[in-house]
């Protein structure tokens, strides 16, 4: 076998899980083939370079087999090799994420917790009133 479709490439070698997400991701323009955007029935060969962009990473490989038969994580790996800017990339993805501060933490004013409204509430010393109207000193 010397050239497949890349939805059942993309399959095979593991990179998703179906050949329907698979096909999703090529009709939404995040795959690319030696720098061209493609269809689900373009043809991919060995030696060709492969790029798809997941999680705003993009994964560069050169296809090393073609197989229809989705095996095994080691064997599918055999399939293809990823490039060195390629591994560059998503490592320093990884360690941005890793370091990055918490966005929750820089939220000052919004919406409250539960234990927020919990500490507004008592606070407030509304206790166990039912209604605002209740004891009002006016009447």
């Amino acid at each position: 076998m010397e050239r497949l479709r890349i939805d059942k490439w993309l399959w095979a070698a593991r990179f998703y899980k179906t050949r329907s997400l698979a096909t999703d991701e090529i009709d939404k323009g995040r795959v690319a083939i030696n720098g061209q955007d493609v269809k689900p029935a373009r043809e991919v060969k060995v030696g060709d370079t492969v790029a798809m962009r997941r999680e705003g990473v993009t994964r560069t490989v050169v296809v090393k087999g073609v197989s229809d038969m989705r095996g095994p994580a080691p064997v599918a790996q055999q399939m293809y090799e990823e490039t060195a800017e390629s591994v560059q990339e998503r490592q320093k993805s990884a360690d941005q994420r890793r370091y990055a501060r918490e966005p929750a933490l820089s939220i000052e004013n919004g919406r409250p917790t539960k234990r927020g409204r919990r500490e507004l509430d008592a606070a407030k010393g509304w206790g166990d009133r039912w209604s605002a109207s209740v004891d009002d000193p006016k009447k």
